[in-house]
C-alpha cells in the first residue's frame, strides 16, 4: 500500500502508521545502499558496535544492540565467513572470544557507513537540515527515556 494515498486520512496521523512506513522506507533505502557490500543494515549495526568498543565479546555486542545470542551467533558467523571480522581468544580470559574487524572489514565499514549516510540523506530530503536534526534529536530523546 502506498502511504501517500492515505495522506489525509486519520490513520496517516497515527504514530504507529508513520513509524512503520518511515522504517519501511529507510529499510528499502538501506538495502539498496548496502547491497554492493553484501551486508544488511543489521550487519552494519553490528560492525559499528564492534568498531566503537575495544575488545568486545560477542555477548557484549549482542547486549549493546538488544540482539539475542542465537541471532548474534548467526550474524557473527556470516561476517566472519566473509572475512569482515575475526574472533580471537581474549588474552585475559581464554574462555571468551574477542571480535575484531579485519583490515578489509575496516574498509568495508567506512564505505558502507558512507552509503548508509547517503540513504539517510535521501530519506530526510523532504526536510530542511534543521528539521532533520530536530527529528534525530526528538527520536533520541524518546529512546533515551525507555
Amino acid at each position: 500500500m502506498d502511504p501517500r494515498r492515505n495522506a489525509g486520512s486519520s490513520t496517516s496521523r497515527r504514530l504507529a502508521y508513520l513509524f512503520k512506513h518511515a522504517e519501511r522506507l529507510m529499510a528499502e533505502l538501506h538495502a539498496e545502499a548496502l547491497a554492493p557490500f553484501d551486508i544488511h543494515a543489521r550487519d552494519l549495526g553490528v560492525l559499528l558496535a564492534i568498531d566503537r568498543s575495544e575488545s568486545a565479546s560477542q555477548q557484549q555486542v549482542a547486549e549493546s544492540l538488544g540482539v539475542d545470542r542465537t541471532t548474534m551467533v548467526a550474524i557473527i558467523d556470516a561476517l566472519e565467513a566473509k572475512g569482515i571480522i575475526v574472533r580471537r581468544p581474549d588474552p585475559e580470559d581464554r574462555r571468551r572470544n574477542v571480535i575484531e574487524l579485519t583490515q578489509p572489514g575496516e574498509t568495508l565499514l567506512r564505505q558502507a557507513t558512507a552509503a548508509s549516510d547517503r540513504a539517510e540523506v535521501e530519506l530526510l530530503a523532504p526536510l530542511d537540515r534543521g528539521e532533520g536534526e530536530q527529528l534525530r534529536t526528538l527520536l533520541a530523546r524518546i529512546l533515551a527515556s525507555d
